[in-house]
């Protein structure tokens, strides 16, 4: 009499041995091997290639530009003096943009260079704002002092005061 479980070799669904080790894949006959991205993928167990081509180097000016147009930003909110720093990371940032894309795909970075780019443009802008602050409230200091006299000397100083700004 014939085992049930027992079914033909030829069968690709029989329920196979767990302890029966599993030969590696053959050539002419047996499954073909895995296909990867960049061909047939060596067995298990053996090692795998890391690279299949060597990275792009970075462009020279991206992280530098990132890094001065972060410490511009965060620094801008502690003291107004980092702030200074941002028209630099902007500018930056942009050439080394404009000279990734001319070549040609040979420079990495753009996403750093593009970063110091965005981060220089607000630290400008908070920079701007920071300074026109300042003056303002030098304006109004000058202005309250100058209205504790009762002479007409605060209008002349407010008056020779927007002269010289201008």
């Amino acid at each position: 009499m014939t085992d049930p479980t027992q079914q033909p070799p030829s069968d690709p669904y029989r329920p196979q041995d767990p302890y029966q080790p599993q030969g590696p894949y053959q050539g002419a006959g047996g499954p073909t091997p895995p296909q990867g991205p960049s061909g047939p993928q060596p067995p298990y167990g053996q090692p795998q290639p890391m690279f299949n081509h060597a990275p792009k180097p970075n462009h020279p000016q991206a992280t530098t530009s990132m890094v001065l147009g972060i410490v511009s930003i965060v620094g801008g909110f502690m003291c107004l003096l980092p702030l200074f720093m941002a028209p630099v990371a902007w500018i930056m940032g942009s050439k080394a943009v404009k000279e990734i894309d001319a070549s040609g795909g040979q420079l990495g970075g753009r996403g750093e260079a593009q970063t110091g780019f965005v981060t220089g443009i607000v630290g400008t802008v908070l920079l701007i704002l920071g300074v026109i602050a300042a003056v303002l409230i030098v304006v109004l200091v000058v202005v309250a002092a100058d209205s504790t006299n009762d002479g007409d000397y605060s209008y002349d100083a407010l008056m020779g005061l927007l002269a010289a700004v201008r």
